[in-house]
């Protein structure tokens, strides 16, 4: 059976030691003034800046950039106070639109340590066995409306031993109907990580 075309971008399963994923992530700041859309899933990087309470800013990641993690959730509304009384709640999406009215707040897994599922593209070619403990980069792709999670995959085509390319293939997702070719769902290991120490500060 062909493996099914349903990217998702970067999703958490589990520890580099094995244990699973604690459902757990980091509070971070996108200002009003950004321009790009977010999903869950995407990845990220730092940017100069915090909010007024030293929250600080991620920014949409390019697809060979140095990562500080993986969005995976959104706050409803801004997370200070005692209460939400009287709060702008917005809970009817699970994305940040590129035209923003509002800061917005998101949790990141930014562990260094964690594994991810992701889906490979459309390419067969390197999508193989031979190249399961390889690096590679990622293609940065928007949902077609009206989905709402990242379509973020591998990019087949930079599959390499090159140490610069920011994610580390660790083998296929054990899981039915996933199998090597067109759309495998890998399991990787972000490479170039700001956390893993030896970064540049932004």
């Amino acid at each position: 059976m062909a493996n099914v075309n349903a990217p998702f971008g970067l999703r958490p399963v589990k520890t580099i030691n094995g244990a699973s994923w604690n459902d757990q992530g980091n509070l971070y700041h996108i200002p009003a003034g950004d321009t790009s859309a977010y999903y869950i899933g995407d990845v990220v990087k730092s940017a100069a800046n915090a909010d007024a309470n030293g929250v600080p800013d991620v920014a949409k990641a390019a697809g060979t950039d140095v990562l500080r993690g993986v969005i995976v959730g959104v706050l409803a509304s801004v997370p200070y106070g005692t209460s939400l009384q009287g709060a702008t709640l917005d809970l009817a999406n699970t994305f940040i639109p590129a035209t923003k009215t509002r800061d917005y707040y998101v949790m990141v897994n930014d562990d260094p340590e964690t594994v991810f599922e992701c889906q490979g593209d459309a390419t067969a070619t390197n999508q193989v066995a031979a190249n399961s403990n390889k690096n590679a980069s990622l293609t940065i792709t928007a949902p077609t409306a009206p989905g709402q999670w990242s379509n973020t995959v591998i990019s087949s085509s930079t599959i390499n031993t090159t140490n610069t390319l920011n994610m580390k293939l660790m083998g296929l997702a054990q899981k039915p109907n996933n199998a090597f070719g067109a759309y495998a769902r890998w399991l990787v290991k972000i490479n170039l990580h700001e956390l893993a120490g030896g970064t540049a500060g932004i």
